[in-house]
């Protein structure tokens, strides 16, 4: 195989692979979705606690999956977000143990 067409057969493949990649708006975006926004609200009233940060989110038909920091330490807490507006109870990922 020539050098000429190697290239061509990465670029495709790499062209190929970028189709893969869908922006859910995690917590890369500017904006968080709705479904991080009502579970960054859920957390924040569950913990009590205001200083809470979005660390991602995960897309699927059966619900939003969002993972939430909370306080200056990033303590991590789950809530789920259905297309409904309702969410699961927040539920930490930190010390399961001592709820």
């Amino acid at each position: 195989m020539t050098s000429t067409i190697k290239i061509i057969i990465g670029a495709a493949a790499l062209a190929a692979l970028g189709g893969c990649v869908e922006d859910t708006g995690s917590a890369s975006s500017a904006v968080p979705s709705d479904a991080e926004q009502v579970c960054l609200q859920r957390v924040s009233q569950e913990t009590n606690n205001g200083d809470v940060a979005l660390l991602g989110s995960s897309f699927s038909q059966a619900g939003t999956e969002v993972i939430v920091g909370v306080g200056p330490q990033r303590a991590r807490w789950q809530c789920i977000a259905y297309s409904n507006g309702t969410t699961s109870r927040p539920v930490s990922l930190t010390d399961e143990g001592f709820l």
